[in-house]
C-alpha cells in the first residue's frame, strides 16, 4: 500500500514580495558607469594615438636607414623612392607616402647638398590623427636628431 503523498506547508518566504532594482539603484549604477566612461574613453583614445605615432616613427626610421644605405654606396642622399627601394606608382615616386595604417603621411626627403650632405624626413598626421595636438609632426634628420612639433615634447612624441 502506497501512503498518501504529503503536501508540504507553504513556506512563508514564498509569499514574500519579489523585489527588483529600485530607481535610485539604477540611477546610481548609471552615474558610476558614466564616470568610468568619461575617464576610460579619453585614455583609450590617447593610447590609440600613441600607437599610431609608433607606426609613423617606425616608418621614418626605416626611411632613414634606407637613406643611409644609399649614402654608403653612392656618397649622396636621394629623394627618389625607387632608389630607396619603394615600389612606384604609374606617376613614378610614391611621395607623399601614407604610413601608419593611413594616419600619417611622409613627404619626400628634404635634401641639402652640404657640405656635408644631409636630409630630413617628416611625417604629418592625416585623417583622425590630426586630433593629436601633442605631436603635429615627427622629423628625423641625417644626424639622427628626432624632433617634433606640437604641444608635446620630443620625449613624448618619440618615446625617449
Amino acid at each position: 500500500m502506497n501512503p498518501e503523498p504529503r503536501i508540504s506547508p507553504v513556506s512563508p518566504l514564498s509569499h514574500a514580495r519579489q523585489r527588483g532594482f529600485t530607481l535610485v539603484e539604477l540611477v546610481i549604477v548609471m552615474v558610476v558607469a558614466a564616470i568610468l566612461t568619461a575617464i576610460a574613453v579619453p585614455m583609450y583614445l590617447n593610447q590609440v594615438r600613441e600607437s599610431r605615432r609608433t607606426d609613423a616613427r617606425s616608418a621614418l626610421l626605416d626611411l632613414a636607414g634606407r637613406e643611409e644605405r644609399y649614402f654608403a654606396t653612392n656618397n649622396a642622399y636621394t629623394n627618389s623612392s625607387v632608389n630607396l627601394g619603394y615600389t612606384t606608382t604609374a606617376q613614378g615616386n610614391v611621395w607623399p607616402q601614407t604610413v601608419g595604417s593611413g594616419y600619417y603621411q611622409i613627404a619626400a626627403p628634404t635634401l641639402a647638398a652640404g657640405p656635408p650632405p644631409s636630409y630630413s624626413v617628416t611625417a604629418t598626421p592625416i585623417s583622425t590623427q590630426t586630433a593629436d595636438t601633442a605631436c603635429t609632426s615627427l622629423t628625423v634628420t641625417s644626424t639622427g636628431a628626432e624632433t617634433s612639433t606640437g604641444t608635446g615634447s620630443a620625449s613624448t612624441c618619440w618615446g625617449q
